[in-house]
């Protein structure tokens, strides 16, 4: 989800890509709830972490999104790169009936939301 508010919402001064720690399916709950406004992620793919390294991609950025109280363990990449951390709760741990689950994921969608809306805000202003 942050993935796609960077680059929907940060006006072309940043592109974002993303890569997990165990790749999988996209959760569907979270492809319906960006859906819900306007953000079309259904054709996303997953990518690993030991992908991107392996590839030798280089960022200027890192911001990783794991869920600190669960215990996930978050990458970390080399060389040097700016790092930020904003523990979010995983998406894919929503319990409850399908509908509550869906509220879950809705309310994870619009701290992710807001706090890349802050960000982008904030870091267009210090490239200025």
């Amino acid at each position: 989800m942050a993935e796609a508010f960077v680059n929907a919402m940060c006006d072309g001064s940043f592109v974002a890509s993303s890569a997990g720690l165990e790749p999988g399916q996209l959760n569907p709950l979270v492809v319906e709830a960006m859906q819900e406004i306007g953000i079309d992620i259904s054709a996303a793919t997953t990518t690993g972490v030991n992908e991107v390294l392996a590839a030798g991609q280089q960022f200027d950025r890192v911001i990783t999104v794991c869920d600190e109280a669960s215990a996930e363990a978050c990458p970390t990449f080399p060389g040097p790169v700016a790092r930020e951390h904003w523990g979010f709760p995983d998406p894919s741990a929503a319990t409850g009936s399908r509908d509550e689950q869906l509220a879950q994921v809705r309310e994870i969608r619009d701290q992710i939301r807001q706090r890349v809306a802050d960000w982008c805000q904030l870091a267009c202003l210090q490239q200025a």
